[in-house]
């Protein structure tokens, strides 16, 4: 019997914010997976490593947790106004599916640098030293993320004294807004798709439960976390290993997707597990973050601990803090409400790891909100770059 040799493949393996990803231009794939559909699916399943029934990714470069198991495929934009598409590939951990649904805020960070050092912006645009700005089509979603990203000496500047929660050592600063942020509807109340800042949501065999339900940054289902049990205080450890608690977090996302019109049956959630995100909310409370950090109260604005794929995340998925921005911009959402109430552009909330600021830009028209834009600082860097190498079979099998 004879074997496929192996194909390698120009990747570079990046940090962006709290997650892991591999990057690759789209013209470096293979020619069966420059096209969306089963070749390129397979591709990056094999890339990661997945599906894996040991859930360790041990045999590709996922690091088996929703924040590693990430791919990014970039282009020069034909787009006017836009360097580079950017497109994203949340990779299952234990089954033969990939995520298309939306973006990774986290990894939104290293496309810039990406982009400016392979080639995919127009060296007239970039400045020597300073801060280079690249306009991104983020593909998924259909929205503008513009990066601020850092030079010198002609080259991207990834080291510097920028510390961010959930990331051990420090770096340089990567400014990111996130343009018209909230989904475009006909009706201009798509923001909200049911049209209200709380409903209540039942959640049959589970509860009733007052939701905010919004797609800004990525549609994401608000609790309180007292209605559901929690302090919000929580770590990884006090839900991670709860079965029961991750398949009632599960239900009610799936009731949730149902109810923003996501999917059309709950058992369609399961296709679809990188969206809607689910997070509950809780006033201010003094807490020890993962790293051993304390957070006091007085430090922030509210807490929110957010799952991703199944789990809750040891920080928090960038696109969830969009979403959490422009809910606390708009005053008697829950997000809102535990912060305080009132309006306001920023606030600043304790996750998992820390701590995290996050500002919007919100105002009322024709009896509406819209946010403009919102704002936050990441930082990302190289970890490797070279090739990846993946069994042939995986594409011509």
């Amino acid at each position: 019997m004879t074997h496929r040799p192996q194909i390698r493949i120009p990747a570079t393996y990046m940090r962006g914010g709290t997650s892991k990803g591999v990057f690759f231009r789209l013209q470096d794939l293979p020619a069966a997976a420059q096209q969306p559909g089963a070749a390129r699916d397979a591709l990056l399943l094999r890339v990661i490593g997945s599906p894996d029934p040991y859930g360790k990714q041990i045999d590709g470069m996922g690091g088996a947790t929703s924040s590693t198991s990430k791919t990014v495929i970039l282009s020069a934009s034909a787009r006017p106004g836009h360097d580079v598409d950017y497109l994203f590939g949340q990779v299952a951990i234990d089954k033969a599916f990939v995520d298309w649904s939306g973006n990774c805020g986290n990894l939104s960070a290293a496309v810039g640098p990406f982009a400016i050092a392979n080639g995919l912006v127009s060296p007239e645009r970039i400045p020597r030293d300073g801060l280079c700005t690249v306009r991104i089509w983020q593909a998924n979603i259909g929205k503008t993320i513009v990066a601020q990203v850092p030079m010198a000496n002609g080259q991207v500047q990834e080291t510097g004294d920028f510390e961010l929660d959930g990331v051990t050592f420090p770096a340089a600063e990567v400014q990111l807004e996130f343009m018209d942020p909230a989904d475009d509807g006909e009706d201009g109340g798509a923001m909200f798709p049911t049209g209200r800042l709380v409903d209540d949501l039942e959640v049959p065999g589970v509860g009733t439960f007052e939701a905010t339900l919004i797609n800004a940054g990525i549609p994401t289902i608000f609790l309180n976390a007292g209605d559901i049990g929690y302090t919000g205080t929580e770590l990884q450890g006090a839900i991670n290993g709860d079965k029961a608690a991750l398949a009632r977090f599960e239900t009610i996302r799936a009731w949730g997707a149902v109810r923003m019109g996501l999917i059309r049956q709950v058992d369609e959630a399961a296709t679809r597990q990188h969206t809607p995100k689910i997070a509950f909310v809780a006033p201010p409370a003094d807490y020890i973050a993962s790293s051993g950090k304390p957070v006091r109260a007085a430090d922030v604005d509210l807490l929110v601990r957010a799952l991703s794929m199944g789990q809750l995340h040891h920080a928090m998925m960038g696109t969830a803090a969009v979403a959490i921005g422009t809910a606390a911009a708009v005053p008697g959402t829950l997000v809102n409400l535990a912060a305080g109430g009132g309006e306001r552009q920023a606030v600043r909330f304790g996750h998992p790891s820390g701590t995290l600021r996050v500002g919007a830009e919100a105002r009322q028209q024709d009896g509406q909100w819209v946010v403009t834009k919102a704002l936050m600082s990441r930082s990302a860097r190289v970890l490797m770059e070279g090739f990846v190498r993946v069994p042939g079979s995986a594409l011509f099998d």
